[in-house]
């Protein structure tokens, strides 16, 4: 059962930008990242918040007018910080696509950002229920309760499965992270299939943050889209390229399920409905498989 249609677009990769540092935000667009998330959360001086949500609404505005084809996310506040509503108020205006929700610790936290933000969407003139929620898996209740965050609200587009080291997510879980990423293998696959299971398509996860490993990086890409993710938070650009390659269709693997659809089409052509083909078996459940890989690789074909 699907619960709702997901909102959010296919996002291979997502980069943080300080929401103070407003000269960033082109510069990063510039890159070829599929989103930007503009933070006031910990990227943020506690003594500049307001500075950061002015210069954040700035961006927005010119954002608005260029008509930017990449997702525009802000992370506000978390909701025990007192500054939730003040950083809502600023930045659900035309333009913006959705929040990027910090520290979530279950289904009743979505419920609480569902009310603000339907509260000022009616209050700044944006289209009711069009701003969308990632929802941050930061926190162990989150984990615990991701199946129920998924559905919690009708802005639910995905979720973000946390993994930094030394952040939130190890000091509230407790674990000692690793570069093979062995002690968050079960956090990752469960928050893949709570998204997968509330119709949520591109679940999202992150971050890498040894910026001196580049090797580390394509392989934390590649290991976490082997799991189902679809794309990747980021902390800098030069990861930008290796997750728009790595969450992408390759050249081969289109190749082959358009070989494969090719070769099962002149199999029912000639009465049959499995086909041998590259030396596997191949019947209509494949094929499905391989008209989503199409269709989703079609998404990205202007690049």
């Amino acid at each position: 059962m699907r619960f709702k249609e997901a909102m959010v677009k296919p996002l291979r990769s997502v980069l943080f930008v300080p929401g103070h540092r407003g000269a960033w935000v082109e510069k990063a667009i510039a890159t070829g990242v599929d989103g930007l998330i503009m933070d006031l959360e910990d990227s943020v001086p506690e003594d500049l918040k307001s500075d950061a949500r002015a210069e954040v609404a700035r961006s927005l505005a010119r954002l608005s007018e260029s008509r930017t084809e990449a997702g525009i996310y802000v992370r506000v506040n978390a909701l025990d910080t007192g500054l939730t509503g003040d950083d809502i108020e600023a930045v659900v205006v035309p333009g913006l696509d959705g929040l990027s929700l910090p520290k979530t610790f279950g289904p009743e936290d979505i419920i609480r950002y569902d009310a603000l933000v339907t509260h000022f969407e009616l209050k700044n003139g944006v289209e009711p229920g069009s701003i969308e929620f990632i929802c941050n898996l930061e926190t162990a209740e989150a984990y615990a309760t991701c199946e129920q965050i998924a559905v919690a609200s009708p802005r639910v587009a995905t979720l973000f499965a946390g993994t930094a080291r030394d952040a939130d997510v190890s000091r509230s879980i407790g674990f000692q992270f690793s570069p093979g990423g062995e002690e968050t293998l079960y956090l990752r696959s469960r928050a893949v299939l709570a998204a997968r299971a509330a119709g949520l398509e591109f679940p999202l996860v992150g971050v890498w943050q040894d910026l001196a490993d580049p090797d580390g990086a394509r392989r934390f890409s590649e290991q976490n889209r082997a799991l189902g993710f679809r794309g990747q938070v980021l902390i800098h650009p030069s990861h930008v390229d290796v997750a728009n390659e790595v969450f992408s269709p390759s050249e081969f693997e289109i190749d082959f399920y358009s070989g494969m659809i090719t070769a099962f089409d002149e199999a029912v052509a000639g009465g049959a409905a499995a086909v041998v083909y590259e030396g596997m078996h191949v019947d209509y459940a494949h094929i499905k498989t391989a008209r989503d890989v199409l269709a989703y690789a079609a998404n990205f074909d202007k690049n």
